[in-house]
């Protein structure tokens, strides 16, 4: 099972290109990090994934088949999409925040089954919110909020995840809580990617890298290989400094260097 963009190349009207032929892959059980810059396209590409916009050319593989022949509905069952920022307008429980993954499986005027509202319990329990089912969502702090839509997503049955920036607003403990969680769902056979600007959390939960510098999708390989001094100036802009561990081996962490 995988999910991969073969060349892809994006343009929004009147506009240049953003993603320009894009490859990567993301295989069952795997944590794929696209790392780059603010306005290097990776939010446009998580879109393309998803299939909520048609590449311009090239290739977009759900299972070897192309993603464009699935109907909306169908895609929806397979793929999930965690925003980066998601404020509800109302004031929906946690549990009700949960249940619109379910929205691929139920009919327009249909009322959730018995089945669905299992689909939403299981998903809570899986990332440790069954505590929170009837808190307000808009009442959870940042941490909460994301592991309810990766809940969202679970709930909608996806075996692929695509996440937009989800440590961005989180302190440490929250981003731990929030990637602990995505990395046991990982063993459980789910496809995660994570566009990101935080490498170091590459290091620290990826199996794959991939740079996404001026659209193009470059210097992909397993984060402790793809994680370099090179890379990092090449799609930051600014040199950086990469620790290693007590082996000497595995870099550990990645500090720009100062400027002063």
């Amino acid at each position: 099972m995988t999910l991969a963009a073969r060349a892809i190349t994006y343009a929004y009207p009147r506009g240049p290109a953003v993603v320009r032929e894009a490859s990567l892959e993301i295989e069952e059980g795997q944590i794929v990090f696209l790392l780059g810059a603010n306005g290097s396209g990776k939010t446009t590409l998580l879109e393309c994934l998803a299939g909520l916009r048609a590449p311009r050319g090239g290739t977009i593989l759900l299972d070897g088949q192309d993603l464009q022949r699935f109907q909306p509905r169908q895609r929806a069952r397979r793929i999930g999409l965690v925003p980066q920022i998601h404020e509800p307008t109302f004031s929906y429980t946690v549990a009700e925040v949960v249940l619109m993954g379910r929205a691929p499986h139920m009919g327009l005027f249909t009322r959730p089954s018995v089945e669905d509202w299992r689909a939403v319990d299981r998903a809570l329990e899986a990332v440790g919110l069954s505590g929170l089912r009837d808190r307000s969502y808009t009442e959870t702090s940042g941490g909460e909020r994301q592991l309810a839509l990766i809940a969202r997503g679970l709930a909608q049955g996806a075996s692929y995840l695509l996440m937009d920036e989800p440590a961005a607003h989180l302190d440490p403990h929250h981003q731990a809580d929030v990637f602990d969680t995505v990395s046991r769902l990982a063993s459980e056979r789910l496809s995660v990617l994570v566009a990101s600007h935080q490498p170091n959390n590459a290091l620290l939960y990826g199996d794959r890298a991939v740079f996404l510098i001026d659209g193009r999708a470059d210097l992909q390989g397993p984060p402790a290989e793809a994680v370099t001094t090179s890379s990092l100036r090449a799609a930051y802009g600014m040199d950086f400094e990469i620790l290693h561990g007590a082996s000497g081996e595995e870099p550990r962490a990645i500090l720009p260097v100062s400027r002063r």
